[in-house]
């Protein structure tokens, strides 16, 4: 199933007396890029984390961010250093006898030192709150997974509909020609015509020259090729793995071939088609950046 990039998931749950809440927030980027915004006593869980994500997303930026809701019991203790506190003290009373003066360390300054106050965290055991804190985040996940793909129904959707315009206005471009054909046979034919009444031309160099327009003008190649793309695309869309960077390779084949059949015929109604299908695979370019 076509998923795009972008999506949010949130899961709460009890971690030993506290309560938890995990959100996952996914948007638009080239890899799979994760940050996470963790509480300090849970630092260590990352690398099991990010595991998490890596398994059940291919593409795009994801934040991960943690909150802790505190219950009853697990609220920190907040203690200060009584040590540190003193050598502070001690050492802004030397510095100010340094320097003359009678101003000391006010206690709010104090008390945003490194290392005066910090939090007694209740102990835990951290085995079992990675497992309840893992689990949790595959539910936020696969939260994040259900919204991106409801997403990504309508981004295929577009896509496919892009596609169906490509394919009538080649159809269009194809139905042209065999009357683009005709038409430069006979002004070629006319103009050979009055070159030889002047200086006369053979028939064999009217006919190599016929097959020399003809070769330039044929666009038998491109109009499969695009065929095939088309196709290929309709294909990634009803695949399950991540299609996005496929679907961007595509478009830029689409680009080439239809950039091909454009300098090949020189005709105002195949210009006009041409310029059709630019714009509807400028469309399609810009849905493949979002979907992953």
């Amino acid at each position: 199933m076509t998923r795009s990039m972008t999506g949010f998931g949130r899961v709460s749950t009890d971690v030993e007396n506290e309560t938890v809440t995990i959100e996952v927030n996914a948007v638009n980027h080239r890899f799979l890029e994760c940050s996470f915004r963790l509480p300090g006593v849970w630092a260590s869980l990352e690398t099991d984390l990010r595991n998490v994500v890596k398994k059940n997303v291919a593409r795009g930026k994801v934040t991960i961010s943690m909150r802790r809701g505190r219950g009853a019991t697990g609220r920190p203790v907040i203690s200060f250093d009584r040590e540190n506190a003193q050598q502070y003290i001690d050492a802004s009373r030397e510095l100010a006898h340094m320097m003359n003066s009678t101003e000391a360390l006010s206690l709010d300054v104090l008390a945003q030192m490194d290392g005066v106050f910090f939090q007694e965290e209740p102990e835990q055991d951290i085995e079992t709150t990675k497992k309840v804190i893992i689990q949790a985040l595959n539910d936020a996940v696969a939260q994040l997974n259900q919204a991106r793909e409801q997403e990504g129904e309508v981004l295929a959707k577009d896509v496919a509909e892009r596609i169906a315009e490509m394919r009538d206005a080649l159809a269009v471009v194809e139905g042209r020609l065999p009357e683009l054909a005709e038409a430069h046979a006979q002004r070629l034919r006319d103009r050979v015509a009055e070159l030889n009444s002047d200086v006369g031309i053979a028939e064999e160099r009217l006919a190599m020259e016929l097959a020399l327009m003809a070769d330039k003008m044929d666009v038998n190649e491109e109009v499969v090729r695009l065929n095939s793309h088309f196709d290929q695309v309709l294909n990634l869309l009803g695949q399950d793995e991540p299609i996005g960077r496929d679907l961007n390779f595509l478009a830029q084949e689409l680009q080439r071939e239809i950039n091909t059949l454009g300098s090949k015929l020189r005709d105002s109604d195949v210009t006009r088609e041409v310029l059709r299908l630019k714009s509807e695979l400028e469309k399609l370019r810009e849905q493949a950046q979002n979907i992953e």
